[in-house]
């Protein structure tokens, strides 16, 4: 896939068939408007361009900090996954919010990215005051030669998927199994691993202090969550149980992110890590005692080890103690509860309940990216 980060780095290409949105988490319905964009790319002979804009238009237009789903290197590496030839990304300024929007259609849009059709959501409105919209692409395509396609929206169950949505449920809810439903993949962050006060060896659950790699990374609500980890170097993941919170059996003051690697001993601090979200254990509590503390992290390390058991018994080798499901990063959920990017059918994205057993893909990083070390 081509990269090309800032209007300078945009070369013209007229084969371009084009999409423009921020595509945050690319969720369940951006994915099928992206088999959508490329399904249309290929009866063209096109290449499937995505645009998209950083920092997130919202922190602009309304001076408000957006927590993301994915950074712009996750969204680059979700999309080629997927299938994406092109990705742009330009800065989104003042300046370019307040151009008029046959402007940037003619400026960006035609002249430097190249369009020879453009692929947008129903509702889309883009330029000044958002007075550019469909019906302005379809006035205009004519005289520049461009087609124009409307996707209609996207819907899991009784609901259309929206990155805003994601955010609410992780957010408010914690609740990762739902939006990992909506994503199609478990949400995800990557994280440094940083110097802790120790308190967790001692405890007898030895944690890596993690420190998310972009400062609008959204981190789910306070809690305790089974996850799996992606350890450097490794190709397979490991179990973990992750806790988010102020510590208050200990009258923290502030927020930290501490995961207990199953089975695993070994120096991480430095080392960047990947964690993935199963499922949501419980809400951070204040314990009477360090003792009791203790003794629910036993039973919590306990549900921790059924939770990943279950998720992943359908693929369960008989041999050894890896269990695999196969498939990229982006499709790897295949649970009764959700549905790949890859199992989509046209634009509308759907809800299956049939577990399938994929062959074996693999990750962006080149591993094998559904591999799991049974809990002992």
């Amino acid at each position: 896939m081509k990269f090309e980060r800032g209007l300078e780095q945009v070369a013209h290409d007229a084969r371009s068939v084009v999409t423009v949105g921020t595509f945050d988490g690319v969720h369940r319905g951006h994915q099928a408007v992206l088999q959508f964009l490329m399904a249309r790319a290929r009866e063209r002979n096109g290449v499937s361009t995505v645009l998209s804009f950083d920092p997130h238009p919202r922190e602009v237009l309304r001076a408000e900090p957006v927590s993301l789903l994915t950074t712009i290197e996750e969204r680059a590496t979700l999309l080629e996954a997927l299938g994406i030839e092109r990705f742009i990304v330009l800065s989104f300024t003042p300046e370019l919010a307040a151009m008029p929007a046959r402007q940037f259609i003619e400026e960006i849009l035609v002249r430097r990215i190249g369009l020879q059709a453009i692929c947008v959501g129903y509702d889309h409105t883009f330029g000044r005051n958002r007075e550019g919209n469909v019906a302005l692409l379809q006035q205009l395509g004519p005289q520049y030669g461009f087609a124009v396609d409307v996707i209609p929206p996207q819907v899991v169950g009784d609901r259309t998927v929206s990155s805003t949505l994601i955010r609410t449920i992780l957010l408010r809810d914690g609740d990762v199994r739902q939006a990992a439903d909506l994503l199609g993949r478990p949400y995800m962050l990557q994280a440094t691993v940083v110097r802790g006060d120790g308190r967790g060896r001692v405890l007898g659950f030895p944690t890596a202090n993690l420190h998310p790699n972009h400062p609008r990374k959204l981190v789910p609500r306070n809690g305790v969550y089974a996850v799996r980890v992606w350890l450097p170097g490794e190709a397979e993941p490991r179990g973990g149980m992750m806790n988010i919170g102020m510590r208050p059996t200990f009258a923290g003051d502030r927020r930290t992110l501490e995961v207990h690697v199953l089975d695993f001993e070994g120096d991480l601090y430095g080392q960047l890590l990947r964690v993935d979200f199963i499922e949501r254990l419980r809400d951070e509590q204040r314990f009477p005692s360090v003792e009791a503390l203790r003794e629910q992290l036993f039973r919590d390390r306990q549900r921790c080890m059924e939770v990943l058991q279950a998720r992943y018994e359908a693929c369960f080798l008989t041999r050894g103690f890896t269990r695999s499901c196969g498939s990229a990063s982006l499709a790897w959920y295949q649970s009764k509860e959700g549905t790949t990017a890859h199992d989509q059918q046209g634009t509308q994205a759907r809800t299956d309940s049939q577990v399938r057993h994929p062959r074996k893909r693999h990750g962006p990083a080149g591993s094998p990216d559904c591999h799991l070390h049974a809990p002992h």
